[in-house]
């Protein structure tokens, strides 16, 4: 039985600080391990204390839907730590079509709407990251310089694996390698970054008019978005 599927079972949920620096969570004395049985060691005092209040909120049965911090350092162990190289590629890619670069070619107020929100995003990562990437109309494939794209894999091949499993969601849900790297690096407010993500989704929407279930799917990446976040900011070890 995984502890996804057991009943509460113990009295006192707390946090310890191993010799190493990281941090770790015990049931009345007994340390929580991932479902692959890794020890669910985490980065900072910050992230641990979130993570044991998850636990701590348990009732009758463990309940993984409201355990968000939980489930993200499981991944992060789990999943991310064991192929560093592959996620780290898989958003660097992301650079390649990065949606800031794909520009409609009309009408006027869709673009001025995306020049106003986007051009400063690719302004910021030239300066941050020495990223020129290139801008275009339409859809086709836009030749990105491969010094930028390189200097965009060098600063997502810095991160820790906790770091890469906020980064992965931030990225794919944004569609945007700049965005996610903006969000991370509070370059410019969260919320503001997830409006621009959704430029041209909410210009249709102020065309047409907003679909009942398109709304409730875009809610719940929104806060899947900020989750990802703020476990971005607890995965530093300084985190406060």
């Amino acid at each position: 039985m995984s502890e996804w599927t057991m009943k509460r079972f113990w009295t006192d949920a707390r946090v310890e600080k191993e010799e190493a620096g990281a941090f770790r969570i015990e049931l009345d004395g007994k340390p929580i391990r991932t479902p692959l049985k890794e020890p669910l060691l985490l980065p900072s005092r910050t992230m641990a204390d979130a993570v044991c209040a998850e636990w701590e909120a348990q009732t009758d049965v463990i309940d993984p839907r409201v355990m968000p911090m939980t489930r993200s350092a499981n991944a992060a162990i789990d999943k991310v730590a064991r192929q560093m190289d592959e996620v780290a590629g898989l958003l660097t890619a992301y650079g390649e079509t990065d949606l800031l670069c794909y520009r409609a070619p009309d009408p006027v107020t869709l673009v001025n709407r995306q020049a106003q929100a986007w051009d400063p995003l690719l302004d910021w990562a030239a300066d941050r990251y020495g990223a020129r990437l290139v801008v275009g109309t339409g859809v086709l494939p836009i030749a990105q310089p491969p010094e930028a794209l390189g200097a965009l894999s060098k600063a997502v091949g810095q991160m820790t694996a906790f770091e890469l499993t906020a980064l992965h969601d931030l990225v794919s849900l944004s569609g945007s390698l700049v965005l996610g790297l903006a969000a991370a690096e509070r370059a410019f407010p969260a919320a503001d970054i997830w409006l621009w993500s959704r430029i041209d989704e909410i210009w249709q929407i102020e065309q047409w008019g907003e679909d009942e279930e398109a709304a409730k799917a875009a809610a719940i990446k929104e806060a899947a978005f900020h989750h990802a976040f703020r476990f971005f900011q607890l995965a530093k070890k300084n985190a406060s």
